[in-house]
């Protein structure tokens, strides 16, 4: 079945704006298949389209030329211009450039999944020219409208839209298998030198298994074996080709919160389990507790506004909480249990809320109760992790 994204919409109605429209994220989250959805849309109202997908050598080639015969080329037949991995277009900004300067009456969207220049480009040569979409992973609303994937599964394979579709457990395994290599011998392969490609695995490896931990640049330098230089290198990598996020600390400069620590969550459940060989289901894991953390990271991060951060709480005393969710740089802690008893607070959002009286609630995210009880003076919100998707709900009282 097709799945209808979240993103269709918004994207769909920047068909009559100049911008160069920009769709962003790691690989398989569903970019191309957005993009021809579009396509398909943009003909049956009457436009017409042209599709180039540069990881095909010969829709490579026909952009291959100088920059004077790509920019005809885009302009002088359709009027809705498709381009998926766009990175691999020689000066691509340059021409996105030209193509929206000249008022020429033509629409661009394009893809990217990798590439260190593609934010520099973005910044320096089209700064408002574009209009920039991050795509994840599918979210809750999306896939409870797949028949037979259910919110368990999701925990297990993750939200590739290609796996979710296939239903047979070897089909998944051979296809996140298949993505992880796809990403090594593809984006990496180009961007780092060959007898380093061992150690690259080694920090992706070890980045699924202490994910969500709080981690230092010296410390992961320590357990890989690999120097602080190149661990700085690799996590450069791997957050610019859209599969690590990395979460700061939270701190007022108060001298017992920790600074300069960091968390790192892999953009996708299923790639973190394919990297650790274990695709068992959540109910059968010793890491359960951080596996419902990293989903509602996930959810989390993907409604982030402009106006909005997410960062984590930890002092020298222990005290800690998962999330710091900031709006208007208003700090609500959040945090994450697998099963609470009662409405039971947890310790790291009290503390939170007696430091920051200006925290205006608190949320616990867990897999079995929903209700509301009262810490400082504040009311704290139990919520199903399902319901970190709908930050809207929060609104009323934020």
């Amino acid at each position: 079945m097709e799945i209808k994204r979240l993103y269709f919409n918004k994207l769909w109605k920047e068909i009559s704006e100049p911008q160069i429209s920009i769709l962003l994220g790691a690989r398989q989250v569903g970019k191309s298949t957005l993009m021809r959805q579009l396509e398909a849309k943009a003909q049956k109202d009457g436009h017409k389209t042209a599709f180039y997908d540069l990881e095909q050598p010969s829709d490579l080639n026909r952009l291959a030329g100088d920059e004077l015969n790509v920019i005809k080329e885009l302009t002088s037949g359709a009027n809705v211009v498709f381009i998926d991995e766009f990175h691999y277009l020689k000066n691509a900004s340059k021409i996105f450039k030209s193509v929206y300067d000249s008022r020429k009456k033509v629409k661009i969207f394009a893809s990217g999944s990798s590439s260190l220049q593609i934010h520099k480009h973005l910044k320096e040569s089209l700064a408002g020219r574009y209009l920039k979409t991050m795509i994840h992973p599918l979210l809750v609303e999306e896939w409870q409208k797949v028949p037979g994937f259910e919110d368990k599964n999701y925990l297990q394979w993750g939200g590739l839209p290609g796996l979710i579709q296939r239903s047979a457990g070897t089909e998944r395994l051979a296809l996140l298998e298949n993505i992880l290599g796809t990403y090594i011998t593809k984006d990496i392969k180009g961007l780092i030198q060959e007898e380093n490609i061992r150690s690259f695995n080694a920090l992706l490896y070890h980045l699924a298994q202490c994910q969500g931990s709080v981690a230092v640049a010296s410390n992961l330098a320590r357990d890989t074996g690999l120097s602080e230089s190149t661990v700085a290198r690799h996590l450069e990598i791997i957050a610019q080709t859209y599969v690590l996020h990395v979460l700061p600390s939270y701190s007022r400069n108060l001298a017992n919160e920790l600074k300069k620590s960091r968390k790192y969550y892999l953009f996708d459940l299923g790639i973190r389990n394919m990297l650790l060989k274990d695709v068992r289901p959540i109910d059968q894991r010793e890491d359960k507790g951080i596996i419902l953390e990293t989903a509602v990271f996930l959810h989390l991060q993907s409604q982030l506004k402009p106006n909005m951060e997410l960062r984590f709480w930890r002092t020298k005393k222990g005290d800690e909480v998962d999330f710091i969710l900031l709006k208007n740089r208003v700090p609500v802690p959040i945090e994450v249990k697998f099963k609470v008893t009662g409405s039971d607070v947890p310790r790291g959002v009290i503390q939170f809320l007696k430091r920051y009286p200006n925290a205006p609630f608190g949320v616990v995210f867990n897999m079995n109760v929903r209700s509301q009880v009262e810490v400082e003076g504040r009311p704290v919100y139990f919520k199903l992790w399902t319901e970190a998707a709908q930050l809207k709900y929060l609104q009323d009282v934020w």
